[in-house]
């Protein structure tokens, strides 16, 4: 079950085949992972190291479909209980037969990890209890109708209950328990530097054509592409569309991109009326807090070029957007266009809201998680300065970002958000009112909430008839960007590169994994 219109991606080859297969693959990728522990956050960095190690009972494609994985086979048997046959004979890495039981401390666990800047309650929200038929078979009882159940679970990488009862992160993060059914066998973790794993020779799936492999971060876009271009990699994500040309014309490499379902937007804190970062045009802290004003919010989305960013810092590689999910993706408004570009109607709204005369705030972002974050954080930052919001813009590793922006630290924030092809994904996690109990909100930094548009989502996400359901979704959506809950920026652009003697299947989720890389024909 998918409620998805797939992007079409594309490998983009050049110059003619060289060199010799090795059995061990390197690349290199733009953030490292901020944990192995496979439900401490939700991060894409974390989701692709922990597919390496760890199956989910359903696998997502490079277009988002789903497919079976420890999973063989599924069926509702009634609105609220799903039923799910397991696969035979895995085990994971130490040997222990992989059951039911598994499923259930899985799903136990995963919502309730200590100190998670992202929680996986998101994933876990609609599941009521775990009803372990027998060894193989499962009953996931949901709160009501869960058409988005099939695509949440895809996220949860399953754990051993023999391994894993008692562990913490720590423990993940030193290997004691990264212990999975994954294709590949964690090695070791150094945080800044590189993580090695090596091949399963028992998964369930085929054992891998790399025996060894090693993931490094390589934060900056040129550093990243020297490796390439010297051999010390054998792939890197995050091609910079300034070097796109030069990687496209070398005989020795191949490149592979696809349209990502990845949202560039802007948080805002809506909900206090005291915000760090918020003062006068002096600099003088205010108990008024402007951004809880929506006319203020949209004057912030008018007053952004989205097509310069485009153009000027992403060299293309971008689409700018106008809600938060691409406008081919099933949910998607028919209604909604990127905003235009209109600094005096920016600064009408201002002076409407009783702000003529401006004020100043502090906008974060990351400097080192997708295509130049902190030139785009900057060049944001001189948008907004130019309508009268003098804005000091402070770049930070996305790891702190996210962990200071999850304390609220922040009164406005730059960041990304990678769907899965869902309407529900970004809505869920970055516009429905925050509550830990429902697992709702649980990345919405900027605590917007709107009764309106929770109705709305809540309806979708309890409507199995797809037409109903993506009307719900169109609604929601409309609510939010008529309110600015979240500003929609722009949807990014996957590429990779290769050494010619490689192919890799460009996805959508721009997670980087060595299941996706092969020997070219």
């Amino acid at each position: 079950m998918r409620f998805y219109k797939a992007v079409l991606c594309a490998g983009v080859l050049a110059g003619l085949s060289s060199g010799a297969l090795a059995a061990d693959l390197k690349f290199a990728v733009r953030t490292d992972a901020s944990s192995i522990d496979p439900h401490f956050h939700v991060y894409v960095p974390n989701r692709a190291i922990s597919r390496h190690i760890f199956d989910s009972l359903v696998m997502a494609d490079p277009r988002g479909r789903s497919l079976p994985a420890l999973a063989t086979a599924w069926r509702a048997v009634a609105d609220d209980v799903w039923e799910l046959k397991l696969r035979e004979g895995v085990t994971f890495h130490d040997g222990t037969p992989f059951t039911a039981a598994d499923v259930a401390f899985t799903f136990a666990r995963a919502p309730n990890v200590p100190n998670s800047p992202s929680s996986y309650s998101q994933y876990t929200k609609s599941i009521e209890r775990v009803e372990i038929v027998d060894a193989h078979t499962v009953r996931l009882h949901t709160k009501g109708p869960a058409p988005t159940l099939l695509v949440d679970i895809e996220n949860v990488g399953i754990i051993s209950k023999a391994a894993a009862e008692g562990a913490v992160t720590s423990d993940y993060n030193s290997g004691k328990a990264a212990i999975g059914t994954g294709p590949y066998k964690f090695g070791a973790w150094i945080p800044g530097d590189r993580i090695e794993m090596t091949a399963n020779p028992a998964y369930w799936g085929g054992r891998e054509p790399w025996d060894r492999l090693t993931i490094r971060p390589i934060a900056n876009d040129g550093a990243r592409v020297a490796a390439m271009l010297s051999g010390d990699v054998d792939m890197i994500e995050g091609v910079p569309g300034v070097d796109r040309a030069k990687i496209a014309a070398n005989p020795a490499l191949s490149l592979f991109e696809c349209d990502a379902f990845r949202i560039i937007y802007i948080h805002m804190d809506s909900a206090r009326d005291v915000s760090p970062g918020v003062a006068d045009v002096n600099g003088k802290p205010m108990t008024r807090n402007p951004l809880r004003d929506s006319r203020v919010r949209r004057a912030v989305s008018l007053a952004i070029n989205r097509q310069g960013l485009v153009d000027r810092l992403l060299s293309g590689q971008a689409h700018p957007a106008g809600q938060y999910v691409p406008p081919d993706v099933a949910g998607a408004s028919p209604n909604l266009k990127p905003l235009p570009f209109d600094p005096e109607q920016a600064r009408a709204l201002l002076k409407e809201a009783g702000w003529g005369e401006g004020f100043s705030l502090v906008l974060a972002s990351s400097n080192d998680r997708f295509p130049n974050d902190a030139q785009v954080a900057q060049a944001v930052g001189q948008m907004l300065a130019r309508v009268g919001i003098k804005t000091d813009v402070q770049p930070m590793p996305a790891s702190m970002l996210f962990s200071r922006g999850s304390k609220l630290e922040f009164s406005i924030m730059l960041s990304g958000w990678v769907g899965n092809g869902e309407a529900s994904s970004p809505m869920t996690a970055l516009l429905a009112t925050f509550d830990p109990k429902t697992g709702m909100g649980p990345s919405n930094r900027g605590r917007w909430s709107n009764p309106a548009f929770d109705a709305a989502l809540g309806s979708a996400l309890r409507t199995l008839d797809e037409p109903k359901r993506n009307a719900f979704y169109s609604q929601a959506a409309e609510i939010a960007v008529s309110d600015m809950g979240v500003v929609p920026v722009y949807f990014t652009i996957n590429t990779w590169a290769t050494r010619k003697t490689l192919t890799y299947v460009a996805r959508g989720d721009e997670t980087s994994l060595a299941m996706g890389v092969r020997p070219a024909p």
